[in-house]
């Protein structure tokens, strides 16, 4: 399963929590929003098939940030900032994704 299905499947778990991936996607710096299951680039266009992952294979993750939901840019309520995929990998692990 891809880092971006993985975060996605937690999210469905956790619906209280907003993930902000902070990754070079082709070379580019991107930001994308996982809620709920879903998916958002705040950089990129993303497509209308939920079934296409906002997140490549490919994309090299930086950080992530986990927050309180909605994700309101003005007013961000940090649960914990600038984890490392590993760490992250560790907390999907534990909750079987």
């Amino acid at each position: 399963m891809s880092p971006g299905l993985r975060m996605e499947q937690y999210t469905l778990k956790r619906p209280e929590q907003v993930l902000l991936v902070h990754a070079l996607v082709d070379g580019e710096e991107d930001e994308i929003v996982i809620f709920r299951g879903f998916s958002s680039s705040l950089v990129r266009p993303t497509a209308f098939d939920p079934d296409v992952p906002v997140l490549p294979e490919n994309a090299e993750i930086q950080s992530i940030d986990i927050l309180m939901g909605p994700y309101t840019p003005d007013n961000p309520r940090y649960i914990q900032r600038s984890m490392s995929w590993a760490d992250i990998e560790d907390l999907l692990q534990s909750f079987g994704v």
